[in-house]
């Protein structure tokens, strides 16, 4: 799992760091980045692709990251912004805000994935990169265990939605929800399965709930942005 960041070390680059996100294919809420730099040749002990891990090992895993990263950086983007630049553009501009937060910076960056996000360091994609890369593997579990506590915080916000059981992804329970309610501040209203929703009559029942929590959800982004 080690052999780029062996290559890249032969080479002289020693703060490589790897890049991934979470939460590209939901209906709801952000896209979160995360860029992780090991210590070179730093072993973790089960770290994998978030995916295949369950959420208590999830969170294990993510206290012995931040335990030891040389550093880390998170990056937001929006449900407007994933409408407005749509879902990879978004993608990357959370990657590249998540870049920009590391400190020290990287020498080189490792991407998950097929593109690349704008950034003066040197980088290479790499598809599938959780399962080649130990930093891209750590940096889908910080984005994952981050997006997840984020989703936790709008369940209490928006609990007829479910968030915390489905994290804003279109499960069963999730689209009744929809069609019962419609879209909250926080639903992408240009994915399908949402935007069938957003001139349904019956969204007029909560739009004071929607004004009245669009300035705490604003808020849950700009605390989250200070903290990184």
């Amino acid at each position: 799992m080690r052999g780029y960041e062996a290559r890249l070390w032969g080479l002289g680059f020693r703060l490589i760091a790897g890049v991934d996100e979470a939460g590209r294919g939901s209906l709801a809420g952000p896209v979160v980045a995360a860029a992780v730099i090991l210590p070179p040749r730093f072993k973790i002990e089960g770290l994998a692709d978030s995916k295949k891990l369950c959420s208590s090992r999830r969170e294990e895993l993510f206290e012995e990251i931040q335990a030891n990263a040389l550093a880390m950086g998170l990056g937001i983007a929006e449900a407007e912004t994933v409408d407005a630049l749509n879902v990879l553009g978004a993608s990357l501009l959370a990657m590249e805000r998540a870049i920009t937060a590391l400190h020290p910076p990287p020498d080189y960056l490792l991407i998950d994935g097929n593109h690349l996000p704008s950034s003066p360091f040197p980088k290479a994609a790499l598809p599938k990169g959780e399962d080649q890369s130990p930093a891209i593997a750590a940096a889908s579990i910080l984005a994952k265990v981050t997006r997840d506590r984020l989703m936790a915080i709008y369940h209490r916000m928006f609990p007829q939605y479910g968030f915390l059981r489905h994290k804003g992804y279109g499960t069963r329970d999730h689209m009744e929800a929809l069609r019962r309610y419609g879209p909250s501040p926080i639903h992408r209203r240009t994915f399908r399965g949402v935007r069938e929703h957003v001139e349904d009559s019956r969204q007029s029942s909560v739009l004071g709930l929607q004004e009245s929590a669009r300035a705490g959800a604003t808020g849950v982004f700009n605390l989250l942005r200070t903290d990184d």
